[in-house]
């Protein structure tokens, strides 16, 4: 199985930008999609139901253009939770759960932290969200999060550790809320394959970040223990334009 978790900043212009015939062409069974700036009326769903998607589950933002998430996939869905009883998530569309036969299956967009209020709903966010998926793993302990965490772990995930140690994303109480959040036992799964620096998902469109890979590594698939060992493969595809982030292609196998 191969799951998809992307970034689009907004799916109609990732759409407009060519979208539907990368997903044609990597053909994975299940995409998450964060920051999708739209309602489920203004996505071109039949698009999607075109290449196989027949399941799909849109939870936008309170306000237009704004956040949001949604979930595509060939394989049908036992259940969906769009909501968590956390006031940011629900009114910004900022958590989709779906859960399947074997396991549970998370999109994910963690608040940016762009002036002094936004960090201050960024931290409120990660404080209920600590709790909330403490919580979601004693029901649901085989659990996947695929999403834009919006926090560098460590040095080896941002171009300039020293200069931006001060900057929202890489700030010292971020990462340790992220390590102390994977300690609830859930594993970074592109670490498991790769051990190099210098491997990110999201770039500046500002200064040619991107053509001088200036970037940071913010968007993760977390698999909890018992999945773990499921975990076949991950990969950045860094050659996809269609959004300041690239998508992330996580590989399960269910029957290992």
């Amino acid at each position: 199985m191969k799951i998809v978790s992307y970034n689009v900043n907004g799916i109609r212009a990732a759409l407009r930008k060519g979208l539907a015939a990368w997903l044609r062409q990597v053909n994975p069974n299940i995409v998450l999609f964060q920051e999708i700036k739209a309602t489920e009326d203004q996505i071109d769903t039949d698009l999607f139901r075109d290449l196989g998607y027949a399941y799909q589950s849109w939870n936008p933002a309170v306000r237009k253009g704004y956040s949001g998430t949604g979930i595509i996939s060939k394989i049908p869905p036992q259940a969906v939770e769009k909501k968590t009883g956390m006031e940011i998530a629900d009114s910004e569309g900022r958590v989709l759960l779906w859960h399947f036969d074997d396991f549970s299956l998370m999109s994910l967009y963690l608040p940016s932290g762009t002036n002094d209020e936004r960090l201050r709903i960024k931290f409120r966010f990660m404080d209920d969200f600590y709790i909330y998926t403490q919580d979601l793993l004693k029901q649901y302990p085989r659990l996947l999060i695929g999403g834009d965490f919006n926090i560098c772990h460590k040095p080896e995930d941002i171009h300039d550790p020293v200069r931006l140690q001060h900057v929202s994303g890489f700030l010292p109480e971020e990462r340790a809320w992220l390590s102390a959040y994977m300690d609830l036992g859930l594993t970074d799964t592109f670490r498991l394959f790769d051990r190099r620096s210098e491997q990110y998902t999201w770039w500046s469109y500002r200064a040619a970040a991107r053509q001088r890979n200036k970037g940071w590594r913010i968007d993760y698939h977390l698999a909890s223990e018992s999945l773990k060992n499921n975990i076949t493969g991950h990969i950045i595809d860094k050659q996809v334009l269609f959004s300041d982030h690239a998508p992330i292609i996580l590989d399960l196998d269910l029957n290992g």
